[in-house]
Order: structure tokens, then C-alpha cells, then sequence
């Protein structure tokens, strides 16, 4: 990964933000990125390999797998975490978009012209939706993801014992989790950060309203 293009983007990102927003990109950062790169992956690397089930039969391990882990833990969040940084980078490239316009007006009409932005960062006009549209979608995204994640695991936890009956498996097999309590805890972990972002993207949405 490319630390210097990424610390770009996140300047990019901050400059543009208000306050709230800028407490929204920490926490997405800190509390839920690098979270995820330093500790969650290694918590979920073995969640296949390590899944134990009371029987020999083949291929019984692996479907019982499947029925009650469907998508990965760590798969789902890398999608929402992508999911919900991009809207940002829309509000990167509509200022961007309104520079170079700029740009062009003033090479055609010369410096002493009329400016179209006199500053292309201030939330007016198309800039001003743009940025409640991408506080709207990143909140919207959370709340998507945390109902499926509620859908797929009741209560955002994973429980010790799961007793799986389905073909090729011979019974009624007990299968047990790898390191259930470890996960559970870095689950909800993520749920809360991922509320905290919910309630930031709706008071700066509210912020911006207001303040128009």
C-alpha cells in the first residue's frame, strides 16, 4: 500500500470537512481501519481452519462452514469500509472538478475576469449536495451493514456450540467455533465504532442544513 498517496487522500479528505467530519475521519481511521489491518485480520485467519466438527465425514465440516458462517466477517467489513470512504473521495474530485474549471476560465478570459469559485472549496451550490448526499450515503452504507451483519449473526455474536445437521453429514454433529469470545468482542467492537459513525454523518448533516 502506498502510505504517501493514502496520506494525500486524507488530507484531501480533512480539508474539506467540517468539524464533524474531521472527528468522523479519526475515528474511521483509528478506531476502525487500522483496527482492522493490524488486529481483526489475524483474528479471523483461522476461522475456517480451526472449525471442528465431532465427525469424519467428508465434506461435512465445509458445508456446516458454510450454513452458519455465509460471508466472513472480515470480507463484509472490508466491503463497508470501502463502501464508506468513498463518498468522500466524490467530494475530493467535485472540488478538483470546480479548480480546473477555474483554471480554464481564467486562461480564456484572463486574470482580470469574473471568478466562477472564487473559492472552490466552500460548500455552495452543487458542492453543498454533494457533500450531504456523501454524509447521507456513508450513514446509509453503516446502517445497511449493520443490518446484515444482524441478519447473518443474531445479536452481532458468534456462539461457542453450533449443532448442524445437513448433508453429507451422517447426524446431528456438534461443530465447534474457533476463539468465539475473542471474535465476539472485536464484533462489536466494529458495531459500535460503525454507530458512532452513523450518529457523526447525521448531526454533520443536520450541522450543514442548519447552518445553509
Amino acid at each position: 500500500m502506498n502510505w504517501g498517496v493514502f496520506e494525500g487522500l486524507l488530507s484531501g479528505v480533512n480539508k474539506y470537512s467540517t468539524a464533524f467530519g474531521r472527528i468522523w475521519l479519526s475515528v474511521v481511521f483509528i478506531f476502525r481501519l487500522l483496527v482492522y489491518v493490524v488486529a481483526a485480520e489475524r483474528v479471523w485467519s483461522d476461522d475456517h481452519k480451526d472449525f471442528d466438527c465431532n465427525t469424519r465425514q467428508p465434506g461435512c465440516t465445509n458445508v456446516c462452514f458454510d450454513h452458519f458462517f455465509p460471508v466472513s466477517h472480515i470480507r463484509l467489513w472490508a466491503l463497508q469500509l470501502i463502501l464508506v470512504t468513498c463518498p468522500s473521495l466524490l467530494v475530493i474530485m467535485h472540488v478538483a472538478y470546480r479548480e480546473a474549471k477555474e483554471q480554464r476560465h481564467r486562461a480564456a478570459g484572463g486574470d482580470d475576469c469574473r471568478c466562477i469559485y472564487p473559492n472552490p472549496g466552500k460548500k455552495r451550490g452543487g458542492l453543498w449536495w454533494t457533500y450531504l448526499l456523501s454524509l447521507v450515503f456513508k450513514a446509509g452504507v453503516d446502517m445497511v451493514f449493520l443490518y446484515i451483519f444482524y441478519h447473518f449473526y443474531r445479536n452481532y455474536t458468534l456462539p461457542r456450540l453450533v449443532k448442524c445437521e445437513l448433508p453429507p453429514c451422517p447426524n446431528v454433529v456438534d461443530c465447534f467455533i474457533s476463539r468465539p469470545t475473542e471474535k465476539n468482542i472485536f464484533t462489536l467492537f466494529m458495531v459500535v465504532t460503525a454507530c458512532i459513525c452513523i450518529v457523526l454523518s447525521l448531526v454533520e448533516a443536520a450541522y450543514l442544513i442548519g447552518k445553509r
